[in-house]
């Protein structure tokens, strides 16, 4: 099965980062940008257009420029006619950098986007690709609850009726923070985060069996609520099964693959008397400690292999 695209509108990018228009092609509402990717056009300059991808934004700042400038109007033309023919979403001038009439021109003729910005190449550069990385990024939808446990990104999963959105409504109580309930939509924003996000038309809203549907963000304030987190943890809540051995130590770490990704996961057996949502904010913050470098069963272990051998020695 071959793998989803997904894109962004061009004129959504233009307005998010106020890009000025200097010339908007003839189908500009109906470009999508495909490609996290941002392309500095110098080799192009000197002809080498090997390995070109016109799929990327390109961005032409003070260097590029500068070199241009050593031309005649003749030779820039020659030199830019290539580029502008390419059929690349847009060009980007940085720094608010004033261009020669050549572009006008080309940019007319092949009917290419022309856009400028105050911003430093560098800056829009990183700016433009972590956005486009979340824009554009491959992604799932899952059933569960997705909250914020002191700074930690905590995936609540189980089925249906197990308790994860009463364990959320708790962990609200709790100062915590609501991101998504019942369908989690999952990003791979990089090669090692997942990001989580509601769908929004149903974003901030929680269904309470016996109660019905709430609205969070109006019920406990703007503050209960969170669009988006990244995922540090899973925890697969189920009901509790007489006779099964559920981990009591954690000495071994288990993970959940989500898009290639492995997340650290558990999970947590739900019976009557179990107060859940404090377990999952010790669950949290055992989790940061994990990547802090701190492993309280590993610690344990070490105590106790240190006395029995202190014993073995007498």
């Amino acid at each position: 099965m071959s793998e989803i695209k997904f894109s962004i509108p061009l004129s959504k990018v233009v307005d998010d980062f106020q890009f000025e228009k200097l010339y908007c092609s003839k189908d500009y509402e109906d470009i999508v940008i495909v490609s996290a990717d941002i392309n500095r056009p110098g080799l192009q300059l000197i002809g080498f257009y090997d390995y070109f991808d016109n799929n990327r934004i390109q961005i032409l700042g003070k260097v590029e420029l500068t070199y241009l400038d050593q031309y005649g109007y003749e030779q820039r033309y020659k030199m830019l006619e290539t580029l502008f023919h390419s059929d690349v979403p847009a060009i980007i001038i940085t720094r608010g950098m004033q261009i020669g009439p050549e572009m006008f021109e080309l940019a007319e003729k092949y009917d290419m986007t022309l856009l400028r910005t105050e911003d430093s190449t560098s800056n829009l550069m990183s700016a433009l690709i972590s956005y486009l990385n979340v824009q554009i990024a491959p992604r799932i939808t899952r059933h569960g609850v997705l909250v914020e446990v002191y700074g930690e990104g905590i995936l609540i999963m189980g089925e249906s009726g197990v308790g994860k959105s009463e364990a959320a409504i708790e962990l609200l109580k709790r100062g915590h923070r609501l991101v998504a309930d019942d369908a989690v939509e999952i990003k791979r924003v990089s090669n090692k985060t997942l990001v989580g996000s509601s769908p929004e038309i149903i974003r901030h809203f929680v269904e309470l069996r016996g109660i019905g549907v709430i609205d969070v963000k109006e019920i406990f304030g703007i503050g209960a609520v969170k669009d988006t987190e990244s995922i540090d943890l899973i925890i697969h809540l189920e009901p509790w099964k007489e006779g099964k051995q559920y981990d009591r130590l954690g000495m071994v770490d288990e993970y959940t693959n989500i898009m290639g990704i492995n997340i650290p996961s558990m999970t947590v057996p739900v019976k009557i008397g179990r107060n859940i949502a404090v377990i999952i904010e010790v669950a949290s913050m055992n989790n940061r400690q994990k990547r802090m470098g701190y492993n309280a069963a590993i610690e344990l272990n070490n105590r106790l292999m240190k006395r029995m051998q202190e014993q073995s020695e007498y």
